[in-house]
């Protein structure tokens, strides 16, 4: 009887060690996709910094997003169906590089059929708003991305560095249907982006 009653209590904690196995597999699974997230290294003054993920590859659908405008509203790609975009995405307004891009792009904007130029960055609506303002730069649009996932939608978040939290330095250009034509994530924070490049995806 002894015996008997051994082994079943035997077989009991086996069931019992073989179920608190099987429990923790998913555990395992769900920690090993959380590693392998995919992400990308640029550099602000030569010093390696990382991004949230990556850019959206050219010929896919952009990513699901929102950005707050210069009136407090949300903008996503609903709002831009049936335009070409191109996202001219930076860390601040205030920062040379960013406001450069910002002239810039306002200068090609004007002669760009169907074509709305966005410049966003994690700064404060008003803060952008106010630099167009001064500058008096009337053929892009502001947009920011402090309440929103955009970012994170788009990869571009730096994770790293002691610019972490807000955005790296990118351009995304949109065809009618959302469909992304290109994608340029700039290697150094502190350099333009390749504006022929942009502008040729529009061509």
């Amino acid at each position: 009887m002894a015996a008997k009653k051994a082994r079943k209590t035997t077989k009991r904690s086996t069931k019992k060690v073989a179920k608190k196995k099987s429990a923790r597999k998913p555990a395992k699974k769900s920690a090993k996709k959380k590693a392998t997230k995919k992400s990308a290294t640029v550099t602000l003054g030569g010093n390696p910094v990382r991004t949230s993920g990556v850019l959206p590859k050219v010929g896919a659908k952009a990513p699901a997003f929102a950005l707050t405008t210069g009136t407090l509203s949300e903008i996503g790609p609903k709002e831009l169906k049936g335009k070409r975009v191109i996202l001219n995405i930076f860390p601040s307004i205030d920062t040379p590089t960013c406001a450069t891009s910002t002239r810039k792009f306002n200068e090609f904007a004007s002669s760009l059929a169907n074509t709305e130029v966005w410049c966003v960055s994690a700064d404060l609506p008003f803060a952008q708003g106010r630099f167009c303002g001064s500058e008096g730069l009337a053929n892009v649009k502001t947009a920011s991305s402090f309440r929103t996932n955009f970012g994170q939608a788009f990869g571009v978040t730096l994770t790293s560095g002691v610019l972490k939290g807000i955005l790296a330095r990118a351009v995304v250009v949109l065809d009618e249907d959302g469909v992304v034509t290109h994608t340029e994530l700039v290697p150094e924070i502190a350099n333009e982006p390749n504006y022929e490049a942009a502008l040729k995806a529009l061509r």
